[in-house]
C-alpha cells in the first residue's frame, strides 16, 4: 500500500480567548488526523504566552495516499487551556487533507498557514499558524497496515 510522509510543525498562536479569568492561560494543542483517536499528539504546554502561546514544535505522520485525493479525512487542531481539574477547550481547526496537499504542492509540497481558531458556530477568536510539509511516498508494509485499520499510522 502506497503512503506518504507529513510533518506538521505548530508554531504559534495568537488573540486567543481568555478561557481563565483568574490565573494565567498555560496552552496546550491536540493534532489528529482523520477520525481515528490514535493518532492524537500533543504539543508541551506553553506556560507564558497565555493568550499568544508558542510552541514551535514538530510532529510526524505517515498517511494514506488515499487522504490526499479525497476531501473528507481531516487535520484537525484543538487547542486547550491546561487546569487541574480538567483542561479548558478553546477552538479549534479543521482543514482537509486533500486541500493541504494542493495548495502545497506549487510550493514542492510545504507551505506556512494561519488559519481562524473556531468555537462551535461563534465567531473566530484568534489565529493558529503551522507549518506542514508532504515527504516522499513510501511504501506502508503489512505489519504496518494492520496495526492501523484506518490504513495510516503514527511514526
Amino acid at each position: 500500500m502506497e503512503g506518504r510522509k507529513f510533518e506538521i510543525t505548530l508554531i504559534s498562536a495568537s488573540d486567543l480567548e481568555d478561557v481563565r479569568k483568574l490565573f494565567k492561560m498555560k496552552v496546550h494543542a491536540r493534532v489528529s488526523i482523520g477520525s481515528n483517536p490514535d493518532t492524537e499528539k500533543r504539543t508541551p504546554t506553553d506556560k507564558h504566552g497565555e493568550i499568544n502561546p508558542a510552541w514551535n514544535f514538530s510532529m510526524k505522520y505517515t498517511i494514506s495516499e488515499w487522504m490526499i485525493q479525497y476531501p473528507n479525512d481531516m487535520l484537525v487542531i484543538k487547542l486547550y487551556c491546561k487546569r487541574k481539574l480538567g483542561d479548558r477547550y478553546i477552538g479549534e481547526v479543521h482543514m482537509s487533507m486533500k486541500e493541504l496537499y494542493e495548495y502545497s504542492y506549487a510550493s514542492g509540497g510545504s507551505a506556512i498557514m494561519t488559519c481562524p481558531v473556531h468555537k462551535g458556530s461563534a465567531q473566530s477568536q484568534g489565529v493558529l499558524r503551522f507549518s506542514y510539509r508532504f515527504g516522499e511516498r513510501v511504501t506502508i508494509d503489512k505489519l504496518v497496515l494492520a496495526e492501523s485499520i484506518a490504513g495510516w499510522s503514527i511514526c
